[in-house]
């Protein structure tokens, strides 16, 4: 019997496979951070486009597959931006920060004209917040009034912490990470909307009308696409 690290890197692996198809020779992408987009900087090794990373880890394995990586200064549009999620919801709904680089990836997604999901097909969901709990980023400074400003949206929200649980959890941009489980019937526009008014917070890992397409790879090889309206990347 094959083992669930087996099948989940078979659909891993489709799933970015099917997004190296779609990004153009000597294009200025961008790419998130995690696993599935880790398979894809892999699959790119000596390509002759650029990328933006939205995460140290992405930079350095970017830099070991060959793939010149720039900064974005402002001065041009990412063609293609390639990430990952924790949960994907039928009308391409996300949430995202597991990897703890949510603020970069929203960043990096805004600045480009297309941006493309590579995932697993078990992650997709009927609901957002169905099995993974929500990040939130929020500065250090006065973290638990955040935290208890935040109460009403996000009752049970628990600081995050390095793996070993021996302190906070650090972002690449300095800040904490708080997790909470989205209660039952939240709409996740007004959840977004809300959230952004909290002082204190920076980001949060709900992408909403962000994703053109989301490709999720299944064990068995084969890929579902979840496509935005008419355009194509056919």
């Amino acid at each position: 019997m094959r083992s669930s690290r087996f099948v989940s890197d078979q659909a891993r692996n489709a799933a970015a496979a099917a997004a190296v198809e779609l990004i153009p020779r000597k294009a200025t992408i961008g790419l998130g951070s995690g696993r599935a987009v880790w398979k894809v900087v892999e699959l790119l090794a000596g390509f002759d486009g650029r990328a933006v990373v939205a995460s140290e880890l992405t930079r350095e394995r970017a830099l070991t597959a060959g793939i010149e990586v720039v900064e974005l200064d402002g001065s041009f549009e990412l063609d293609l931006a390639v990430d990952g999620a924790d949960e994907v919801d039928g009308s391409l709904g996300l949430i995202k920060g597991g990897g703890g680089a949510l603020l970069r990836e929203k960043i990096v997604i805004s600045a480009a004209r297309r941006f493309v999901v590579v995932a697993e097909a078990v992650k997709k969901v009927e609901r957002l917040g169905e099995g993974f709990r929500l990040p939130v980023e929020v500065v250090r400074f006065g973290w638990r009034d955040t935290r208890r400003r935040l109460a009403g949206l996000l009752p049970e929200s628990e600081l995050r912490s390095t793996e070993d649980k021996s302190e906070p959890y650090v972002t690449d941009e300095g800040h904490y990470i708080l997790d909470a489980p989205i209660p039952p019937g939240t709409a996740p526009p007004a959840l977004a909307e809300a959230l952004n008014r909290v002082p204190g917070v920076v980001e949060h890992g709900l992408f909403l009308d962000m994703a053109d397409l989301a490709l999720l790879g299944r064990p068995d090889g084969t890929v579902e696409r979840l496509e935005r309206g008419a355009a194509g990347f056919d």
